[in-house]
């Protein structure tokens, strides 16, 4: 701590002590002081009085010493004369030290006021620079925000806000002294007009990809259409290279794997590319705006006007130019939004469920399904109506391969084939007419063999004599009448077949439902057309093409009524007399062994495929493929293609072919292909032959049907039993295995081996490719 300075109450003392000092440099040191103090307290006058009053006490020395010594005096006063004069001086550089002292003390006072000044404005400008500085921050970061919105960034650009909000704004406005409070409490009363600019900018975007989205609509259904038609022409190339594949369709498993080295993206390609990035943005925006629900509902808003927009309304006819162009474009449009909606579930599912997908894919189809309809009134023609059919499936086959269900759609092709059938039966039944009643009833005569042979080969006519003994011109026993019908029945079965064939979708339930109205009008047709027309011999004949195509319903009701009008024919001229009975009874067997012969046939394939592995490492878990499949078709068949047949030949149906099953089933093992047989390939033959017991002991007259199984099962127990010496004790046999044969079951017995093979790692698709001939 710095020395307290000396202070004075009286300077008589210090006068003394000044003028009494025995060096200059101790008269200095002690005068300073004095003089410091007497100009800091202002009391000059009283030091200057002091040193008068020393000066008046020496000068009463004097004198009276000069009284008593004058010499003495003489010598004092001169000497006094002297310490007078240097008084005098010393006062005189008193008073130029006091008035220096005073105005340095003046300047430095002057000086340290500057000095607090200038730090005071020094600390002012830092406090301002630090505020511009923090307000810059904030304004750098609401310019950054609106930046990104002008470049679309809508998500960083909330990011950005919010960031602003929670790192400067907040903090800021917390602090009401905060020199930044205005400004932060302006921005942030501001914020909610931000967002608000924000959401409406990428609404404005997404209606424009909205609206990009419908101009692209109908191109996209184009492109996804041809792409179907590419994977058709892949199928049939397959399917032609490879006969097993000719039972899987298009959209199937089988179909799916082989075709998925092809895949075609309808969404983004040369021809047409659609950016959900607009999607995306806008509902990554609302999400961070929290507006998720409310954003969900104006898109599905939009979606739904949009729908409306493509839809025709129910008063238009699509079909007034006489063409499918329209309904084409139609179908186009709703395969382009559809395929939209499904791209969007699997990019944005928090926005579009399946529900409202398919809702919307439901409400679609019912339109337009109730706008064809209408609209089917008004065409007549055939051709047209086909055409409209091969659009509707190439639509079914496509939005199939989406994932949408095509129920509805399959559903309406019965009202396509009814239609079609409609106008088939006025278009032929027209025909007919006017084939009958401009008919001269002449038999016909031909002139040479090569008209003769023109006649055979559009009939089912049969000649006695070889062509070779016959000579023209001849005669034939009809006239142009049948020759001419049977022309016109093989385009009425073609069209109808190529109508309900080439790409004709549907469930099961609606192909009972097409084959019996197919069976119906054919029935119809030709029992009302011809029956009463035609030669019964040659009726006989069309019988048997219907054989041929597997429509044995309407076969034998075409037989039925045949004989029905052969025995209570009438006319206005009285009883008619039809001497063809005996054909149509011949007939008639002919169609039940041809009835046999393709079950039998369909059996024989099924089985085929049977596929047993005899020396099986491990036992069977189910039933064979191709043994549900054979109880399947035989219930199937039975119960809807032979419904209509007589029991007594159902009966013989099935007692024939189960019979034929059993002998096939029975001919597996005994190949001279299967070497070894072991108890897991024994228990899967048990398995299916226990399944198909199953089933026959289900159906009328089981125990009549049961009994051609018998051989099948006893020689699948004599392969179970431990004890193989009891097939060769006569007395065992006959009561076990009496219907095992006697030259099989040795061979059997000798094929089998106890002992199972260590699992071998194959391929995973080894089975597949060895079943359906693949390697």
């Amino acid at each position: 701590m710095p020395r307290k300075a000396q202070t004075w109450d009286d300077y008589d003392s210090a006068v003394a002590q000044i003028i009494l000092a025995p060096s200059d440099s101790d008269f200095l040191d002690q005068l300073i002081p004095v003089l410091k103090d007497a100009t800091t307290s202002s009391r000059i006058g009283s030091l200057a009085q002091s040193l008068s009053q020393y000066a008046e006490d020496r000068e009463g020395d004097i004198e009276q010493i000069g009284l008593t010594k004058h010499e003495e005096f003489l010598g004092s006063v001169n000497q006094l004369q002297k310490v007078r004069e240097g008084t005098v001086a010393l006062t005189a550089e008193i008073l130029d030290l006091n008035q220096s002292i005073q105005a340095s003390t003046e300047k430095l006072a002057e000086q340290k006021q500057a000095l607090v000044n200038t730090r005071g404005v020094r600390q002012n400008i830092t406090d301002v620079s630090n505020a511009l500085e923090e307000s810059l921050k904030i304004l750098r970061a609401v310019n950054n925000a609106h930046e990104l919105i002008r470049k679309k960034e809508y998500h960083r650009a909330l990011k950005s806000l919010e960031d602003l909000q929670n790192e400067h704004l907040i903090p800021t406005i917390q602090n009401k002294y905060a020199t930044q409070y205005k400004l932060a409490d302006m921005i942030q009363r501001s914020i909610p007009a931000s967002q608000k600019t924000i959401s409406e900018s990428v609404m404005a975007d997404l209606n424009k990809w909205f609206l990009e989205v419908r101009e692209k609509s109908q191109l996209l259904g184009e492109i996804a259409f041809f792409a179907t038609q590419q994977r058709r022409e892949r199928q049939k190339k397959r399917a032609e290279a490879n006969e097993y594949l000719k039972i899987f369709k298009l959209n199937s498993a089988i179909e799916l794997v082989f075709d998925e080295s092809n895949e075609f993206d309808v969404i983004d390609n040369e021809e047409n590319q659609i950016d959900f990035t607009p999607l995306h943005k806008a509902l990554h925006t609302h999400d961070a705006l929290g507006q998720v629900d409310k954003f969900r509902v104006e898109y599905a808003a939009t979606r739904r006007q949009q729908k409306d927009l493509i839809m025709p309304s129910s008063s238009e006819n699509i079909f007034a130019g006489g063409d499918d162009e329209t309904l084409m474009g139609l179908l186009e449009n709703i395969a382009g939004f559809a395929i939209i909606e499904k791209a969007t579930t699997m990019r944005a599912p928090s926005i579009r469920s399946t529900i409202d997908v398919d809702e919307l894919w439901d409400s679609m189809c019912q339109t337009a399904i109730r706008v064809i309809t209408k609209s089917l009134q008004e065409v007549s023609d055939a051709d047209l109506l086909v055409k409209i059919k091969m659009n509707i499936a190439l639509f079914i086959e496509t939005m199939e391969s989406w994932g949408y269900s095509v129920t509805m759609m399959n559903n309406f092709q019965l009202t396509l084939f009814y239609k079609y059938a409609e106008l088939l039966r006025r278009r032929f039944g027209e025909d007919f007419q006017e084939i009958v009643s401009t008919d001269d009833y002449m038999p016909m005569a031909i002139n040479t063999r090569d008209e003769y042979q023109k006649v055979v080969d559009v009939t089912w006519f049969v000649d006695d004599k070889p062509t070779e003994e016959l000579v023209f011109p001849c005669v034939l026993p009809f006239s142009q009448m049948y020759p001419l019908c049977c022309i016109d029945i093989r385009n009425l079965l073609n069209q109808f077949l190529i109508f309900t064939s080439e790409h004709f979708h549907h469930p099961n339930v609606v192909d009972e439902t097409l084959k019996k109205s197919l069976d119906e009008l054919l029935t119809d047709i030709v029992c009302q057309s011809l029956v009463e027309r035609l030669n019964s011999q040659y009726l006989g004949q069309i019988v048997q093409i219907l054989i041929n195509l597997e429509h044995f319903e309407t076969a034998c009701q075409v037989l039925e009524q045949i004989l029905i009008r052969e025995r209570s024919s009438t006319s206005a001229g009285g009883p008619i007399t039809l001497k063809a009975t005996e054909a149509f009874r011949s007939n008639k067997k002919a169609a039940e062994k041809r009835i046999f012969e393709l079950v039998n046939s369909k059996i024989d394939d099924l089985v085929d495929t049977s596929d047993y592995d005899w020396t099986a490492t491990s036992p069977p878990t189910e039933t064979s493929n191709y043994m549900q499949t054979l109880t399947r078709y035989l219930s199937n068949i039975m119960n809807s293609t032979l419904l209509g047949l007589p029991r007594e030949i159902k009966e013989l149906i099935y007692f024939d072919a189960l019979s034929h099953a059993a002998n096939k089933i029975l001919a597996l093992p005994l190949s001279p292909d299967v070497k070894k047989i072991n108890p897991n390939g024994v228990a899967a033959m048990a398995l299916d032959v226990q399944h198909l017991s199953k089933f026959v002991g289900g159906l009328d007259n089981a125990f009549m049907l049961e009994q051609n199984l018998d051989e099948l099962q006893q020689t699948v127990a004599l392969m179970q039993t431990e004890n193989h010496d009891e097939f060769f004790d006569i007395s065992i046999r006959n009561k076990k295995f009496g219907r095992v044969d006697a030259m099989n079951g040795p061979i059997l017995l000798e094929k089998l081996t106890q002992t199972v093979d260590a699992p071998v790692r194959t391929a995973p698709l080894a089975n597949f490719s060895s079943r359906f001939g693949l390697r």
